[in-house]
């Protein structure tokens, strides 16, 4: 008789009353029948000539039922593996939603006239961990735009489908295109909208640091440039045989070209500093090694001068913060070159960082007498954070109250304060600025009339590898969904 592989694994209470009087019925046709006429064949009950070969068409034909009966029972178990399998994960189209990198929420209200009413039901890891969104949120705890606020609410109770673009607040304020979609009804008759929300902070910025350093370097090359050309003019002139005059203008060419090439230098590092300003660094570095540094290298400036330098620095490693080192030593460079330009003769430079500063104590005014103004503050944290201070002061004039709040505008100086022989560029604090925000820092200045000034800056100190972010045991397992009620 013809052997049958095994049938599949599927419960036989699974294969419905039908399959199981055909599997009962098969399988008496394959091995009964055959059986009994055999047995009635060898007590002589049946002519051997007929039974033996009617006991092998049963056998044969309850082969091919049982065969058939098979790929019933397998059809039957593929249809019925979706539904085993969605009992113990969730449905692919959730993993996937949660795991978009576009922020997407689900918003549920009941009243159109309840302004507090617009709650989120879902939101995936994205928009969690962006707007920090918890369990049973508000859409106005998380979306403060009246243009995101207005499409979400035309999208719950009109039925219509807005995009809007929206600039997020604070010092790193991302620029957004928010889409808000209708999606009807809930069994409880809740009406519900979808937010999807993308990043375009990167387009943006390039768009505009391009039509920025366009704009820049067209008014502030023009005038070195038309200097150039009139000097060019007159030593082709009546200049040209006086040795006296041509050597005077070839020295102010020669400073003027140089002008430009630091002009264009700055442009092009302010430029590249806009474009990353929204990407925190990883890196770590020592502030008082890097302050050393810089009063290293800046040490025949001063002796030039005759300016010198006292610090105060503390020692290796006490200092640490998170951040890019070149950038970091760039800012120092930035604020002690102003200071040695500003410094009188046998004046002194005083360079001072503090570690383990608190926000507060980090902004604490020095002097009560001064003009004070907060350039820059940081967007601070729940989680409790420590600051290393930099502090730069000169012996100049100082800043009228007045001129504080423009410092850091591109281009803009004091009128009627001198830099000595080297003209600057006019950006040094406008790159210091945009360097600090990039490192989630702060930066302020002091100053008093006819005693000079201090510009301060404090980055986040680097966090200990105990310092593990507590609410990680909130997020989701791997490819798990949350959902938001």
């Amino acid at each position: 008789m013809p052997s049958l592989s095994p049938l599949s694994p599927v419960a036989p209470e699974r294969w419905g009353g039908g399959l199981a009087g055909a599997w009962v019925g098969a399988w008496t046709a394959a091995a009964a029948g055959p059986t009994a006429l055999v047995a009635m064949t060898a007590l002589g009950a049946a002519r051997p000539g007929v039974a033996l070969p009617a006991a092998i068409l049963l056998g044969v034909g309850g082969a091919i039922m049982l065969r058939r009966l098979r790929r019933r029972l397998d059809d039957s178990v593929l249809s019925l593996a979706p539904a085993a399998a969605s009992a113990d994960r969730a449905p692919p189209f959730a993993v996937i939603t949660e795991n978009l990198p576009d922020p997407l929420m689900v918003i549920a209200a009941e009243e159109a006239d309840d302004l507090t009413g617009r709650r989120f039901v879902f939101a995936n890891a994205a928009a969690r961990e962006r707007f920090r969104i918890r369990e049973g949120a508000l859409l106005v705890t998380a979306v403060r735009s009246p243009q995101v606020l207005e499409a979400v609410d035309e999208a719950l109770f009109g039925g219509v489908e807005r995009m809007v673009e929206w600039t997020g607040v604070g010092s790193q304020g991302r620029d957004w295109t928010a889409q808000a979609r209708p999606l009807g009804r809930d069994e409880a008759g809740s009406h519900l909208a979808l937010l999807v929300l993308r990043d375009e902070t990167d387009v943006r910025r390039t768009e505009r640091t391009r039509a920025d350093f366009l704009a820049n370097a067209s008014h502030e090359l023009r005038t070195p440039l038309a200097s150039l050309s009139g000097f060019i003019e007159t030593l082709r002139g009546h200049a040209k045989e006086d040795p006296g005059a041509r050597d005077k203008f070839l020295a102010i060419m020669q400073a003027q070209a140089e002008r430009m090439s630091r002009l264009i230098d700055d442009l092009m590092s302010l430029s590249r500093i806009e474009l990353n300003e929204h990407i925190a660094p990883a890196g770590r570095v020592d502030l008082a090694m890097a302050a050393q540094d810089v009063i290293d290298a800046l040490a025949p400036q001063a002796r030039d001068k005759q300016v010198g330098f006292d610090a105060v620095l503390p020692p290796r490693g006490a200092a640490v913060v998170e951040g890019d080192r070149d950038q970091i030593v760039q800012v120092i460079q930035n604020l002690v070159d102003n200071a040695i330009k500003y410094t009188p003769k046998d004046g002194t430079v005083r360079v001072e960082i503090f570690p383990g500063l608190t926000p507060a104590t980090a902004v604490a005014p020095r002097d009560p007498a001064a003009a004070r103004l907060s350039l820059l503050t940081p967007d601070h944290s729940a989680i409790e954070e420590f600051y290393a201070g930099l502090r730069v002061s000169d012996r100049g004039p100082g800043i009228a109250r007045e001129h504080l709040p423009r410092l850091t505008e591109r281009f803009y100086r004091v009128e009627g304060q001198k830099s000595g022989e080297r003209q600057g560029t006019g950006l040094g604090l406008a790159i210091v600025k945009h360097i600090v925000n990039r490192h989630r820092g702060g930066l302020h200045v002091e100053s008093v009339r006819g005693e000079g000034a201090t510009f301060g800056v404090y980055l986040p100190m680097a966090k200990t590898l105990q310092g593990k972010d507590t609410r990680a045991s909130e997020e989701p397992a791997p490819g798990g969904v949350v959902k938001l009620s």
